[in-house]
């Protein structure tokens, strides 16, 4: 039996390592060389260094190992994500290093619309979540740019309906960046041509855009699919210059129109909002004109026939100039006279002065001796002046010497310290004294009886209304009014029950005062 069991394993046939895993790998190819799977995308962190993707897909049960090569990673439709369910196209394999097996992926679509669309909408909430849809940061669209960019494809048909379109209504500068508008890089591409519109100068070579128009015709939801790229919307949301997104039909909705500051239903649309119509501003322009020459006419005609009207109220110029000219004429005649009056009034008075030459030299010699006397008595009085000033500054001098005025000063230190002591003293004696006699005063006081409380100790009673002031004539209580009846012990409320006429009382004697003994009737 063991002879049988010992021939038995020699006639198996051996494999080597390497050819073993040789025909598992040929034998998976041939039999699984075109397979369509669809799962979960599991572990996908993007393309490697090399521009391969390495992930799995997997769902409820099993896993299955999945590589995308560059080449393939540059013709999908869209970019792989976490989570998203795909169906793969390709064949299986081996890898020989490892003793697994993996789908090498030629095509990749989203598993239907349903899955597409579950992303989008949940994409669209985390953006708008963050605050990249809120209209309160829409930027206005200038109304007459100067330089329009266009971010599209430059061989389709959508940047020819752009250029004709604005050709036809208002012609003006416009920069075409091309990129690519589907497929797996049309996203990162359009994002880089936002960003790249934005960093340009404003007085460079390439003059920056007054607005952005990014572009791209009709087509499936797959199509379309670059323009849900998350990070192209980031880039149009934080563009500085105003965006208008034109992807697609009117009914074509992509993340990118929420996004930008105004969507346009059609490309050829986005170019009627960029630009206005050249024709229209003309006419417009033309009509302003014509009604502000009118405006300007009707103007100019008003305000002179209010001139007209005004010159006919004024008085002519002979009417306003004819009392002055009168007055003009009687002061021409009387100055003739009185300049002839005045030239005999100072011919008389040089004949009556017999002036000569002896005259004038006596006079001269008079006001030179007075000149001269008046310098004198200024010199002597100077003089005196300086010595009465020199004397009396040495005489302060002597006085002021630094032992004298520490001597003086320490003696008025003294003389200041004893008076203040002298006042305290007396100041102490007065109070003590004061204090004295209120005591007196109230141990007399409190002998007469004649305090608040002793009063009421007596038998009377205060009677306060609801102010607190003392009622002193029944004439002053009204019916109802509320009253306070404070006894030696403590107080009571009562109320009026009726307000009484003041009695007609006897008069009252006088009562006697008291005498005086000693200092008793003296309260301080």
């Amino acid at each position: 039996m063991s002879e049988t069991a010992t021939e038995s394993r020699t006639n198996a046939a051996e494999y080597t390592v390497s050819e073993i895993s040789g025909a598992l790998k040929r034998t998976v190819e041939d039999v699984f060389g075109n397979v369509r799977v669809r799962g979960e995308i599991s572990g996908y962190r993007g393309p490697h260094s090399s521009g391969h993707a390495y992930f799995a897909l997997k769902d409820d049960r099993a896993k299955l190992d999945a590589v995308v090569w560059k080449g393939t990673m540059s013709r999908l439709k869209f970019r792989p994500e976490e989570g998203m369910e795909v169906i793969a196209t390709g064949k299986l394999t081996t890898y020989p290093g490892k003793s697994n097996y993996q789908i090498v992926i030629d095509n990749l679509e989203p598993a239907g619309a349903g899955a597409l669309m579950a992303l989008l909408e949940e994409r669209k909430r985390r953006l708008q979540a963050e605050g990249l849809f809120d209209p309160a940061r829409k930027q206005i669209l200038p109304y007459m740019p100067n330089t329009i960019g266009v971010v599209t494809s430059p061989t389709g048909a959508v940047i020819r309906d752009i250029l004709h379109r604005i050709k036809d209504r208002f012609p003006l500068h416009v920069i075409v960046w091309p990129v690519r508008v589907q497929g797996e890089t049309a996203g990162a591409e359009v994002a880089a041509a936002v960003e790249g519109f934005n960093a340009l100068p404003f007085d460079g070579p390439i003059r920056q855009p007054d607005v952005l128009i990014v572009a791209r015709g009709g087509g499936s939801l797959e199509d379309l699919w670059g323009f849900n790229d998350e990070a192209l919307s980031r880039a149009v949301a934080a563009s500085h210059i105003p965006v208008i997104s034109a992807v697609g039909h009117e009914t074509d909705w992509t993340l990118v129109d929420y996004a930008a500051d105004v969507r346009a239903p059609t490309p050829t649309g986005a170019a009627e909002i960029a630009v206005p119509v050249k024709a229209e501003l003309e006419a417009t322009l033309a009509a302003l004109a014509s009604r502000l020459r009118t405006s300007m006419s009707r103007c100019l005609d008003r305000d002179r026939n209010a001139v007209r009207a005004a010159a006919r109220a004024l008085p002519s110029p002979d009417q306003l100039l004819a009392l002055p000219r009168r007055r003009f004429d009687e002061a021409e005649n009387r100055l003739g006279r009185a300049l002839e009056v005045g030239v005999e009034r100072k011919r008389a008075r040089l004949s009556a002065l017999r002036l000569s030459p002896a005259t004038l030299d006596r006079r001269v010699n008079e006001a030179r001796t007075l000149v001269r006397r008046d310098l004198a008595r200024l010199q002597a009085g100077f003089s005196s002046t300086v010595r009465e000033r020199r004397t009396r500054f040495t005489r302060t001098a002597a006085r002021l010497v630094p032992d004298q005025i520490a001597r003086r000063q320490k003696q008025q230190g003294e003389l200041l310290a004893s008076v203040s002591r002298r006042g305290n003293q007396a100041m102490s004696v007065r109070l003590d004294r004061l204090r004295a006699r209120l005591t007196q005063a109230g141990r007399l006081l409190a002998t007469l009886k004649l305090s608040e409380q002793a009063i009421l100790e007596r038998g009377y009673a205060l009677v306060l209304d609801d102010a607190g002031t003392l009622v002193k004539r029944a004439a002053e209580v009204k019916s109802g009014q509320a009253l306070e009846l404070r006894f030696a012990d403590g107080s009571t409320h009562a109320t009026a029950s009726g307000s009484a006429a003041p009695d007609h009382q006897p008069k009252q004697k006088p009562t006697p005062k008291p005498k005086k003994t000693g200092d008793q009737g003296s309260l301080f």
